[in-house]
């Protein structure tokens, strides 16, 4: 695992995190394989019961009041091992609703601190989904998924325990609803004999194209590539206020190549 950028560890069996002197954090939010089942191209497979675990507002104690002042949140979150039948172990997908503090939905800046994902994500989940976009993402890089558009994280490599942490604004909320009225997102993920994912089109939606894709530099966002998004927060206390607050960086949304 690479250093996040503060005194915290990982445990895989169960899944969680350790918090290290001066550092607070949670107990873990589990996600069952049930809770996400609609989602999936075959909603009765088999698969890890816990999918994944979420620690929802973990950083330094020293910071803590600070983040709070910001309405800025960082979350750590810990997939399992193995498949979801035919597909990696993923989550089932959301929009982020609109947040009370800003006035409109807020982005997410992901940093991948231990195996291989995939965060795949379109700005849309009407019928036309718009621009689709898989961006293959290993330890170290960094990906940003902009206000208003639908997501999922994907464990890419079924052998390892995929981990990441993110910046989010702390009253966060997600929109599941046009997701699951098209039973999932416009691509589903599937994995072949090799492991290597293969992407097929979800027939409720029309007009999808899918870019996959590696990550990009965030020149834009003044993210710093090699340290850890944390480090860069403590750095620059400024730096992550397009999360809280998303309209400082409207002209960087449109048209938005993740």
């Amino acid at each position: 695992m690479i250093w996040p950028g503060f005194n915290i560890k990982i445990k895989e069996n169960p899944l969680g995190f350790i918090y290290e002197p001066g550092v607070f954090g949670p107990e873990v939010e589990n996600r069952d394989i049930d809770s996400i089942r609609k989602s999936l191209k075959n909603p009765d497979t088999d698969g890890p019961e816990i999918v994944y675990s979420i620690a929802m507002d973990v950083g330094n104690e020293a910071d803590k009041a600070d983040l709070i002042k910001r309405n800025l949140l960082y979350g750590a979150v810990i997939y399992s091992k193995g498949r979801l039948g035919e597909e990696p172990v993923r989550s089932q997908g959301h929009i982020h609703s609109i947040s009370a503090s800003c006035g409109m939905s807020t982005p997410e800046v992901y940093e991948i601190w231990q195996g291989k994902a995939v965060i795949y994500m379109q700005e849309t989940a009407e019928d036309s989904p718009g621009r689709c976009f898989a961006v293959e993402a290993s330890e170290g890089d960094v990906v940003i998924v902009p206000p208003f558009w639908a997501h999922y994280t994907v464990n890419a490599d079924p052998e390892e325990n995929m981990v990441f942490g993110a910046w989010c604004v702390r009253d966060y909320g997600f929109d599941y609803d046009k997701v699951r009225e098209h039973k999932g997102l416009a691509f589903f993920p599937i994995l072949d004999y090799n492991n290597k994912i293969n992407w097929i089109k979800n027939e409720l939606y029309k007009n999808q194209e899918l870019e996959i894709k590696k990550p990009r530099l965030y020149n834009e966002f003044s993210i710093e590539k090699g340290i850890p998004i944390y480090e860069q927060y403590l750095k620059d206390r400024e730096k992550f206020m397009f999360v809280a607050d998303p309209v400082l960086k409207l002209k960087e949304w449109k048209n938005f190549i993740p």
